[in-house]
């Protein structure tokens, strides 16, 4: 202790036993890190808790933001928090089913849509399907090379429990052997309660090895076909690789105006499978037979190609295709995106589709070189480009009925019936022959295919059903009325007065603009869907 003197009194002080430890600098930034980190915390909270109680809070904030600042579309939408998950949907389940899928990749996806539907029909757990990769396009693609497998999980855990491998229990390395087995195609509820459920007491995993069309299109009780629906149209989610490209390729096809997606199916193993020549060489016909007898699961294998041709049962070729698009009143300056693989016989065959409309383009000459290395050799990829680009058209017009053709319309219904042109291919051969042999004029042949498709650009009507011929009746996933109207018999269909705004992503086609002015009916700005593509409202 020591005493000294201040102003004539004595202050009494305590000497410090130690020194202070003076701070150094690196405890100075940690302090400042820890602050800054504390702050954004609790800014972040708030900002989220006043999100939660008031949605539109920071909306006058966001709208000041100028347009050129902001994130594309899609990326906003990716910005967003996303939406709660459903809580999960307890049940016992009765086993397990596992799903090797088999064709391309929409008959693929259309399988899938159906195997959830018999997972929750029979209370089981669902492994994350299997891709075909043996087929004639030995894509090695996986399911969660195409689609996003967490969004698949999450999503419908309210309806089926899903998960991404068999407990090991079931593995074959603790020598498990799965029954494996190919259910009936085209069948009923009741199949698959009395005759697949049993299996699964006794075998606990079941393997479906075949999924194709393996559940009827009709007579399904309607919660199963609305849940149908949502796998289809929320549940498969692309990956955000796919999505971000083909986000990228809509884009620049729309910034330069309308455009027209035409899957012209004139690629080498259509072809080779339907048995159709018209307009090939002879050497090119033989390579397709001998393609065809390489191939064992394709059955037919001595096809007469004319007389398909008449039935109206061959893709359109290029040259048809050209006249067909002429006739219906597209121009030399519409834009025309070719949604499909490598044309069989190449430039050549597309020589007089290029003459009659310069402004065709394909994915491979749209982005950069770079850009698409990673897709190729695995066609299902790129054939997810191009269903996003099908389905973001204008106008859709498939040259054959095939897979992607019937999910692409049933796409775009759910979009609000965009405009989809579905060539009357018999008929059309039928024209095309009279106007090629000089019996009919240009102008009454444009006429004459005009009227043919006058009720064949996607309108809406309900599914045409056929008893016992379920392979000719109209396929679910190409016009699912039950998810397109209000009620539960949609008697109003035809007339598209039972159409229910609040079920699309978004609305585009000018029927149902004209729809809605004449019933002064307000449909609310749709929601960013999956394939992202501008929303335009009534």
């Amino acid at each position: 202790m020591e005493v000294r003197s201040e102003n004539n009194i004595q202050v009494r002080c305590d000497k410090i036993p130690c020194q202070l430890i003076p701070r150094t600098r690196l405890q100075v930034w940690f302090f400042r890190v820890c602050s800054s980190i504390l702050l954004w915390t609790c800014l972040i909270q708030l900002l989220a808790v006043c999100e939660l109680w008031h949605p539109r809070l920071l909306t006058g904030l966001t709208n000041r933001i100028p347009w050129t600042s902001r994130p594309p579309l899609r990326l906003q939408h990716s910005l967003h928090s996303p939406p709660p998950l459903p809580p999960p949907r307890n049940y016992r389940s009765n086993g397990f089913l596992k799903v090797s899928c088999n064709g391309g990749l929409n008959q693929m996806r259309a399988a899938i849509c159906d195997m959830v539907i018999v997972a929750r029909l029979l209370n089981l757990t669902l492994v994350v399907p299997e891709l075909d990769k043996t087929s004639f396009w030995a894509d090695p693609s996986d399911f969660g090379d195409i689609f996003d497998v967490s969004h698949f999980i999450d999503s419908l855990r309210d309806e089926v429990r899903i998960i991404k491998r068999l407990p090991k229990k079931f593995s074959r390395k603790y020598g498990f052997q799965a029954f494996r087995m190919s259910p009936v195609s085209w069948s009923n509820e009741k199949y698959y309660l009395e005759q697949i459920l049993p299996l699964f007491s006794k075998h606990k995993v079941v393997h479906f090895n075949r999924t194709d069309t393996r559940l009827a299109n009709n007579g399904i009780q309607l919660d199963l076909q609305k849940l149908r629906c949502r796998v289809n149209f929320q549940g498969l989610k692309f990956t955000p690789e796919i999505e971000t490209l083909g986000y990228k390729l809509v884009r620049i096809l729309q910034d330069k105006g309308p455009f027209v997606a035409l899957h012209l199916r004139y690629e080498m193993d259509m072809l080779a499978f339907s048995g159709c020549t018209h307009g090939c060489t002879v050497e090119e016909a033989e390579e397709l037979k001998r393609l065809r007898y390489a191939y064992p699961w394709w059955r037919e294998k001595e096809i007469m190609s004319e007389e398909r041709r008449q039935q109206g049962l061959c893709p359109l070729t290029p040259e048809e295709a050209t006249l067909v698009l002429q006739a219906l009143g597209f121009d030399k300056d519409t834009q025309i995106y070719i949604a499909s693989g490598e044309i069989f016989g190449s430039e050549r065959r597309l020589a007089s589709l290029r003459a009659a409309f310069p402004h065709i383009v394909k994915k491979e000459t749209i982005l950069d070189p770079a850009e698409l290395p990673q897709f190729q050799n695995h066609s299902s990829q790129m054939a997810a480009l191009d269903f996003m680009v099908s389905v973001a058209s204008n106008t859709f017009i498939p040259t054959y009925y095939g897979n992607m053709a019937k999910v692409v319309e049933g796409h775009r219904r759910y979009l609000g019936f965009k405009r989809s042109i579905l060539p009357d291919r018999k008929k059309l051969v039928e024209l095309l022959d009279l106007h090629q042999n000089g019996t009919l004029p240009w102008n009454d042949f444009a006429l004459a295919v005009r009227q043919v498709h006058e009720k064949r650009m996607g309108q809406p009507f309900r599914r045409r059903i056929i008893p016992d011929k379920p392979k000719e009746e109209d396929y679910f996933y190409a016009n699912p009325e039950e998810c397109l109207c209000e009620g539960t018999k949609c008697e109003d269909l035809q007339s598209g007065s039972g159409l229910n705004s609040q079920t699309h992503p978004f609305i585009q086609h000018m029927h149902l603009k004209e729809f809605c002015k004449k019933r002064q009916l307000k449909i609310p700005p749709a929601p960013l869907c999956f394939v992202l593509f501008l929303p335009l409202t009534c």
